[in-house]
Parts: structure tokens; C-alpha cells; sequence
């Protein structure tokens, strides 16, 4: 079947990671552009593999190139429906060929060719090739198919155009539905071989992580193959609902994760955050100096207000972990009604990049939207705290309420044993004990308290003020 490809093809490589120091070129990616289409189209040419633009043997080894994958597809029983659930496939599939490494979705792809494989003399028509029997394979509907692939950087700027423009009209009709319309969700496994405990749970509020599945291409799907990756999941009883919280929903992730989590809010970074891939389109994290929140892309390429990158904090989350204050989500779910909804929604949002930004106008609450700060009005925590009061930005009322709250806090609690307070000391002297306190507690967001025990607190300076 695949005898004259120069490399194996198995999904035995699936997974399989190439390094910059074993690369021959990069395809895409960040420092590129590129995408990946799936079109239903009565006019294919059945078996035509073929590349527009430089092939390998022409490229230059260490180099970025523009790349796209076209994909044009033909049967009785396909539907435009099923374009983005099989377009999402090519990545598991491009990874089944030895040599090649594809991440990411739609126009987020990033592949990479190993020197190996272009020493056993492999050519990307050898992948075209590849990814035209893998789908006649995986989806037997599939009845003529024809790929091409891009690497002519004025076609790939106007396939990647014309792609971006089919992608939104996806996203748009998923957002003529609500949770509360449907009685069923949809779980999709299709990340787990490189995310084992991960599952993403598709609603018509929540797209998947990766921006490429909603709930319909996820129903098209399961109508189509409910054995596959892609399956119904009763919602059953709501426990939480504005934190998306359902019974059942827990019971499956519980199921198809081996017991690593058992319950996921929905619509919340705080507490049980839903489980992250490594496909996400952003990331969602918690700024605990401010109590708000903000969100990084995959595409910005500077440090977020944390000092790091998109890539260190996507590590902090990647993989189908757990990790409270942080989540994987994508750019279509941040125009969903139910955005973090449990935490605020906007109002809790404290710094965006400005691509994000300006993509969500009219999404963003009007009210809000110039009180976010972004990579242009501030680089660290401090000055996104200083745009945030000069803006008056509503999380300012959500740090005053905490404050207060910690204070009565104090005042409810009393400490088992006396509170020395400190004596009054030359301005000179570096730093002094102004409290020894065996216990205090002190809430945060998320339904969180810190009790703090035999903390012995320092100061610089006391000041003592008539409030």
C-alpha cells in the first residue's frame, strides 16, 4: 500500500517528536504562515498527489518554509458537516508518516521533517500520497480524494485567506445554539496519544480546545462513526450550572481519563479546570497580585505579564493535566455568552494580547473592552496594574471586596496567643519582626483560604492609620 514511500507509515510514529538539532526544515509553524483544509468537492480527481512550489530536495536545510495541505474530498454520503472533523484527523494522520512531525490545527499548523527521512530520499508528494490512503482508510465514505500541498509563499498566502474565511463561517453556525438548547454534549479522545488523561468535552457554548471541532461537526461525527473518537455524552444532572458542572459529564471524563479526574468545571479556571491537550488555541491563567486573569495565544510571540512565553505557560498545563488557576481553551469559546462565566467573564480579564483583542470586538462588552490592557499598554504586572486603575477597570472592585473581606476575616479570628507588636526602631534598620501570629487565615478567589500558621510577618515600616 505504501510501498513506494520512501518511509515507514504506521501509527507507531504517531507521537513521534523531531528536534531542531535532527530537523531538515521547518513547515509553518510560528515563524511561518501555513493551514490545512478539508472541502467536500464533486469535481476531484481521484489519486492526484502533487506539490505547488519548492519541494524538499529544494529547499534549504535549517530553513522556514510556507506550507499548506489541501485536501478535496468526494462520496455519496459525505456531508459539509463532516469537513472539520476530518480535517482535525490530519493531524493524527500526517504523524503516522516516519520523518514528518505535524502540530497543531487549521491555520495553527506547525510540521517539521527530520534529516533522517529526507536521507531515505522521502518528498512531501510522498506525504500527499500518504494522507490520500490514510483517509480512504480511516473513513470509508471517502470515495475520491485529491491532495496537494503548498509551499509557494503568494499560494499559501491565498489558500491560508480563503481557509481562514471557511473557518469562520464554521465557527458562526455553532454559535446559533446554546448549552441549554441540547441535551446532549460530546466527549472527543482524539489528543490522547499525545495527551493520555485528557478529554475535551464539546458543547455549543465550548468549543474543543483546538478551535477545529464544535458540537455539530462533533454530532456529524458521532452519527457517523459512534464507536470512533468523537462520542454522546448525556449531560444528566446539573450540579453547578454556572460553572458547567454536569454528572454525567464528570462520570465519562472519570471513564475515559483512568480515574485521573473526576470532575471538571466547565466555565472556570478555578478548582476543577477542565483538562488541557496540547492542541489549545490559548491559555487561560490566573494573575493572583491583581485576582484577575489573563489569557496568552499560541501566535504571541512575546512574555506575558508572568515574565514567560505562550510555550512555558502551555507547559504548565499541556498533557491532560489538572492545574487549578490555569486552562487550555480556545479563540472561538472566548465569544461564547459563557466565557469563564463562573469567574467573571470579562470583568476578570486583565490582559490580553492585542490580536486576541481586537479579533473579540463586539464580544467583549463595550464598556469593558478599552479597560483591558494588552502587550502595547503593559509588559509586567505593574504596569498592568497601573493601566487597570487609570481605566477604572471593574476588577478594581473585586480587589477592594477582597480586601475587606481578609480584614473582617482578621478581625473574626482570634489568635491563641498574644500578638506582640513590634517596638519602634531606628528608619535605618533593614527589616524587623512587627508580628509573630500562630494563626490567620486569609481567603483568595476560587473558594480558596490560606491559613497561614506560626507565620512571623516583617515590615519595614508600620503605619498606623484612623480609617
Amino acid at each position: 500500500m505504501f510501498s513506494d514511500i520512501p518511509v515507514d507509515v504506521s501509527p507507531m510514529h504517531e507521537g513521534e517528536r523531531i528536534r531542531a538539532a535532527n530537523m531538515y526544515v521547518e513547515l509553518a509553524g510560528p515563524k511561518s504562515i501555513g493551514a490545512e483544509l478539508v472541502q467536500v468537492d464533486e469535481s476531484v480527481e481521484d489519486g492526484k498527489y502533487e506539490v505547488i512550489g519548492p519541494e524538499l530536495a529544494e529547499m534549504t536545510k535549517g530553513e522556514i518554509y510556507p506550507f499548506c495541505i489541501k485536501i478535496n474530498i468526494k462520496g455519496e454520503k459525505l456531508e459539509k458537516e463532516l469537513e472539520g472533523v476530518i480535517e482535525r484527523r490530519n493531524h493524527d494522520l500526517c504523524n503516522y508518516v516516519q520523518g514528518f512531525m505535524h502540530l497543531n490545527q487549521r491555520d495553527q499548523i506547525w510540521c517539521r521533517v527530520s534529516t533522517e527521512a529526507i536521507d531515505a530520499g522521502f518528498k512531501l508528494v510522498d506525504l500527499a500520497k500518504a494522507i490520500g490512503i490514510l483517509f480512504k482508510e480511516e473513513f470509508p465514505i471517502i470515495e475520491e480524494i485529491s491532495v496537494t500541498i503548498l509551499t509557494q509563499k503568494e499560494e499559501v498566502n491565498d489558500f491560508v485567506a480563503n481557509a481562514k474565511e471557511i473557518y469562520s463561517l464554521r465557527d458562526e453556525r455553532a454559535r446559533e445554539l446554546s448549552d441549554e438548547d441540547v441535551d446532549v454534549f460530546y466527549g472527543c479522545t482524539m489528543c490522547q496519544s499525545f495527551a493520555p488523561t485528557h478529554m475535551c468535552v464539546v458543547t455549543p457554548d465550548r468549543t474543543a480546545l483546538c478551535g477545529a471541532i464544535n458540537w455539530f461537526d462533533c454530532r456529524a461525527s458521532a452519527k457517523m462513526d459512534p464507536d470512533g473518537s468523537i462520542f454522546e455524552i448525556e449531560k444528566g444532572e446539573v450540579l453547578e450550572d454556572v460553572k458547567g458542572e454536569y454528572a454525567n459529564v464528570n462520570n465519562i471524563i472519570s471513564q475515559k481519563t483512568q480515574g485521573e479526574t473526576e470532575k471538571v468545571y466547565l466555565h472556570s479556571v478555578f478548582e476543577y479546570p477542565h483538562t488541557s491537550c496540547g492542541c489549545f488555541e490559548a491559555v487561560a491563567f490566573y494573575i493572583p497580585e491583581l485576582d484577575g486573569i489573563g489569557i496568552v495565544n499560541r501566535d504571541f510571540g512575546g512574555e506575558t505579564p508572568l515574565g514567560i512565553p505562550f510555550s512555558s505557560m502551555a507547559g504548565q498545563c499541556s498533557g491532560g493535566k489538572q492545574v487549578e488557576g490555569f486552562t487550555g481553551l480556545s479563540l472561538e469559546y472566548m465569544k461564547s455568552p459563557k466565557f469563564l462565566q463562573a469567574d467573571g467573564a470579562y470583568e476578570r480579564i486583565v490582559w490580553l494580547p492585542s490580536e486576541v483583542k481586537q479579533s473579540l470586538e463586539g464580544f467583549i462588552p463595550e464598556d469593558i473592552f478599552d479597560k483591558i490592557p494588552t502587550e502595547e499598554d503593559a509588559t509586567n504586572i505593574s504596569d498592568v496594574k497601573s493601566y487597570l486603575l487609570e481605566k477604572n477597570h471593574p476588577i478594581l472592585e473585586r480587589i477592594d471586596k477582597l480586601s475587606d473581606d481578609v480584614e473582617d476575616e482578621l478581625h473574626e479570628e482570634e489568635p491563641s496567643e498574644k500578638v506582640p507588636i513590634a517596638e519602634v526602631t531606628e528608619p535605618n534598620q533593614e527589616f524587623i519582626p512587627a508580628a509573630s501570629i500562630p494563626e490567620m487565615t486569609m481567603p483568595i478567589s476560587g473558594g480558596v483560604k490560606i491559613i497561614f500558621k506560626n507565620a512571623k510577618i516583617y515590615a519595614e515600616k508600620v503605619i498606623i492609620k484612623k480609617k
